[in-house]
């Protein structure tokens, strides 16, 4: 058989169902026969092929994706979105082509055969394992490669193969042989268990901080145990969906953006147990000198590097598998934590989600108050994509109320603009039958609105809700804050350019619906639209001035660095009399 249907036919046995692509003359052999395997998807420009399988494969575990690109420009418009997944340990397989065997330069030129570019070279840093196959690969072989990326802490692979190779006629039976196993983490030791139960139990203020490491299948099923613990649980941005904000113990996402009362309590801890969270800068702030600073930390993270890297200050670090970890300890009895659960509560009452922001409401509607009626009519069945940088995505962890069992996934890694759009196409192919509702500032979706013609061609239940401020707003407040309002390429005044949204989605016969004030839920023409099996664009008006707050302030020292404040002390700060109460134990 022809190796490029070997080469498929070993990643279907491997439980791929998907490949997004665009068409190139290097990949012809194996665009071919991807076709006969797999669902294949069109895309515009390769990177929203990237994006699109991390989406798909994060959202769930039935099917799996891989992108296919060209080499050259295939390759490198990609690298993007494999840095990305590289940041999140998340799932992705690219395949790329190459020029044939007898063409590949091997570093002595710069380039020999024709759109050639050494992608091996280009993509080990940032994948897990880069591959050229100058001669075909076994399906024991292949399976290695793959299910690398899968296991202990996920990551790109990259596997490139000489279109010689794809078109070369190989005999089956040679090549099939058993698959590699995935390596999966280590399961924790009973009396690790154990030494962290007997923590909770002399903890007065424990809290549970559930991360992107504990997975939607552990937490759902385990979810009736969370309150039977009657610990307080927290969550990371990438595990905002693991535990709804309905549940009577759920105490927000805390984060160097996160909300003001989240931070608090989880400051406050005197125990906090960490679950598959590499707790990077982002979630114990830039201070990580004061994270957790009268408690102590616990953290449970497959990967050795991360428990061992120079910050925070953690007591006690476990190597395993966080999942098991987790079902581990919610078999345990624990004390009674009425009393810190009560000042948990008065807390979360005592600080509103919606702070005072500058916003001409006359005019606007604030992004924090959209995000909180929008969270009301969302339903449990929704999957939600708060995009990946920026206003829209920040204002969206702040405010935003997930339900159980809405599947809520973002990319804060590289934190790149641009994600929403390709992210919500990959969700949309693994739950065809779901509505996806994306939020994206101006600017994110303007780098990568080609993709439009992809949710047209295939018709898909996106809800598109752009953040119009006529620019990059948090470009825009740092260089008010920090620059003295020395602007430069930061909105429409100052050198961008951005289309007339509503002539743009006509232009690929997607309604448009514009909203700029509360109570957009309740008009019947929005209604309609959301509610309907069709894209639609909602165009959110949002004041260009609009402050975002409450945030971690930092300031810059006369040295250029940057210095800020630990994650209690957010700007603007608390009154004496509200901070005597909410800090109680600080």
């Amino acid at each position: 058989m022809k190796y490029s249907d070997f080469f498929c036919k070993t990643l279907k046995e491997l439980g791929y169902t998907h490949c997004f692509t665009l068409q190139g003359g290097n990949i012809m052999h194996l665009i071919n026969s991807a076709n006969n395997y797999f669902t294949v998807v069109p895309v515009v420009n390769e990177v929203a092929a990237g994006i699109a399988v991390e989406y798909f494969n994060e959202s769930q575990s039935d099917k799996k994706a891989f992108a296919l690109v060209t080499a050259g420009p295939g390759l490198t418009n990609i690298i993007t979105a494999m840095a990305g997944a590289f940041l999140e340990s998340r799932d992705l397989l690219v395949v790329g082509g190459q020029v044939k065997t007898a063409d590949l330069s091997h570093g002595k030129l710069r380039q020999n055969g024709i759109q050639e570019i050494d992608g091996v070279a280009l993509t080990k840093s940032i994948t897990k394992v880069a591959k050229c196959l100058e001669k075909p690969a076994s399906s024991k072989e292949i399976s290695q490669y793959v299910n690398a990326g899968l296991s202990p802490k996920k990551g790109p692979v990259f596997i490139e193969i000489p279109l010689d190779i794809q078109a070369a006629n190989v005999e089956e039976s040679t090549l099939a042989n058993d698959l590699t196993p995935i390596t999966t983490p280590k399961a924790p030791k009973m009396d690790e268990v154990q030494s962290v139960v007997n923590m909770l139990k002399n903890a007065k203020r424990p809290v549970l901080l559930l991360g992107g490491g504990v997975s939607r299948k552990t937490a759902e099923e385990n979810y009736h145990l969370f309150e039977k613990a009657g610990i307080p649980l927290q969550t990371t941005w990438n595990g905002a969906d693991r535990i709804g904000s309905e549940h009577p113990l759920y105490f927000g996402r805390p984060n160097t953006w996160g909300q003001r009362y989240a931070n608090i309590i989880m400051q406050q801890s005197d125990c906090l147990v960490a679950i598959g969270t590499r707790l990077g800068l982002q979630q114990t702030g830039f201070n990580w000198q004061q994270f957790v600073p009268n408690g102590k930390v616990v953290q449970i993270e497959c990967d050795d590097a991360e428990l061992n890297k120079s910050h925070p200050n953690v007591d006690l670090k476990l190597q395993c598998d966080a999942n098991q970890f987790l079902e581990e300890i919610l078999k345990c009895e624990f004390g009674n934590y009425k009393e810190w659960i009560a000042f948990c509560q008065m807390v979360q009452n005592e600080l509103p989600l919606v702070e005072e922001n500058v916003c001409d409401k006359t005019k606007y509607i604030l992004s924090y108050d959209f995000n909180i009626e929008l969270a009301k009519i969302a339903n449990s069945n929704d999957i939600v994509l708060p995009c990946s940088s920026g206003g829209a995505f920040t204002c969206f962890y702040q405010t935003f109320a997930n339900k159980h069992k809405q599947i809520v996934i973002g990319d804060k890694g590289l934190a790149a603009m641009g994600y929403g759009l390709s992210g919500a196409i990959g969700t949309a192919f693994a739950f065809p039958e779901k509505r996806v509702i994306l939020m994206e500032g101006d600017g994110g979706f303007s780098q990568n609105l080609q993709e439009l013609g992809t949710v047209m061609a295939n018709k898909l239940n996106l809800k598109m809700f752009i953040f119009e401020n006529q620019g990059y707003a948090s470009i825009r407040m740092t260089q008010k804050s920090y620059f003295g309002g020395k602007y430069l390429g930061c909105d429409v005044n100052t050198g961008l350019g951005f289309p007339n949204w509503n002539k743009l989605f006509d232009a690929y016969n997607i309604p448009t619906f514009e909203i700029s004030a509360t109570g957009f839920s309740k008009d019947a023409k929005f209604l309609e639209l959301f509610h309907s099996n069709k894209p639609v664009a909602f165009i959110v008006h949002l004041d260009p001035e609009q402050t975002y707050m409450p945030k971690i302030a930092s300031r810059m020292t006369a040295t250029g660095s940057m210095e800020s404040n630990p994650l209690h002390i957010m700007s603007p700060e608390l009154s004496r009399e509200i901070s005597a109460k909410v800090l109680k134990f600080i």
